[in-house]
């Protein structure tokens, strides 16, 4: 296959930046005729960066409700040069919202959401509540946004489900290359950062290293082990018959959910490592038809949200800094699997921001899908 000049710059060895499009912006910040918008659990880590992800993406609002548990009611919180009360989460906090993004965890999205959706609200929900519930979309914007193509504001209330980090961030390294030669089989393991387990798993990992750099124990409160200069096989419930804990399971079916496709052979291994922020991911891929490094590295360029760095000669690959705050998922070290004697498998290492784009940027892009 020929490359074209732009194709040819993100051939192996060489590191480029690319595809940095988005889903289509809206452009107003506050505006008179802009859906009211609710943000539940706006004291987590998420819920904040709910906030910086609608500012940097000038989403239009009317008016917007920061929602959290009782004893954060009446706390201060600043957005856009406005000083906004924080009020408590209750089951009449709907009735005057368009959009309501949840990041407060599976029990309260259980019991609020329904009612929030019954008020007439959208929700987005960045809990694990809904994801596998029949008739609830679970889109990624890039990948399946036709999924909730029925859901419009002023049509009545319904429930749209954000996948999990780890999910989205897989998913948009590898749709764009089934799209070409589609997965038969993937295998995942995952290298996940304190992010993933909240604002108090990040600061448990920062006072670790502090203490074991300071001669001292390090004193597990969040994880049940030193997490500082450790790694664990990822903290969600584990199924002791399996094998398989939560969170591997989640890419298991949510992927298959995403993309249609109950049949698809996936496995994972997840785990959690000290790293701060950004969750990395080494993906292996067998295809029904043959790929090449060179058609791979071309569909990822064309892929919105997607940035390349794939430099062979200098070793230069993505790693979780590259992608700390950044909207786009980074992918490199395209390969054959030597492995195989045919041309139809694939090794990639995938990169992305787990509360950016593994939450909060997500769910921002849904609700934006919502304004079209």
């Amino acid at each position: 296959m020929q490359l074209s000049r732009s194709a040819q710059l993100r051939a192996p060895g060489v590191a480029k930046r690319v595809s940095r499009a988005r889903v289509a912006v809206v452009k107003a910040a506050k505006t008179a005729d802009g859906p009211r918008v609710a943000i539940v659990g706006i004291t987590g880590a998420v819920g904040q960066e709910f906030l910086t992800v609608l500012k940097e993406r000038n989403f239009p609002y009317s008016s917007i409700k920061m929602l959290a548990s009782a004893r954060s009611a009446g706390k201060k919180q600043e957005f856009e040069g406005v000083s906004y009360t924080v009020e408590e989460l209750t089951e009449n906090s709907f009735n005057d919202v368009d959009i309501a993004l949840f990041s407060a965890g599976g029990s309260i999205s259980k019991k609020l959401g329904p009612v929030a959706a019954k008020a007439g609200a959208i929700v987005v929900d960045n809990s694990s509540a809904f994801r596998m519930t029949e008739g609830v979309p679970l889109i990624i914007p890039e990948v399946n946004p036709e999924a909730m193509s029925h859901i419009k504001i002023g049509k009545g209330g319904a429930i749209i489900a954000n996948p999990n980090c780890s999910t989205i961030i897989a998913l948009m390294a590898v749709t764009p290359l089934d799209r070409v030669a589609t997965v038969k089989r993937m295998v995942v393991s995952t290298y996940q950062a304190a992010s993933g387990a909240g604002a108090a798993a990040m600061e448990e990992l920062r006072q670790q290293t502090r203490d074991v750099l300071d001669g001292k124990p390090a004193q597990p409160k969040i994880f049940p082990q030193q997490y500082a200069f450790n790694l664990f096989s990822h903290n969600s419930a584990m199924d002791v018959e399996l094998g398989y804990n939560e969170e591997e399971m989640k890419l298991v079916k949510e992927t298959r959910k995403i993309w249609g496709k109950p049949d698809v052979r996936i496995t994972a291994t997840c785990v959690r490592v000290p790293v701060m922020r950004a969750h990395a991911e080494s993906i292996n891929l067998e295809f029904e038809k043959d790929i090449s490094e060179a058609q791979a590295l071309e569909a990822l360029a064309a892929f919105p949200g997607v940035s390349i760095i794939n430099d062979r000669t200098n070793n230069r690959f993505p790693t979780p800094l590259d992608a700390t705050t950044k909207d786009n998922v980074f992918v490199g070290r395209v390969r054959r699997d030597i492995s195989r004697e045919d041309k139809r498998g694939l090794d990639l290492f995938v990169c992305g921001d787990q509360i950016k784009k593994g939450a909060a940027l997500n769910a921002v892009q849904i609700a934006e899908l919502l304004l079209k």
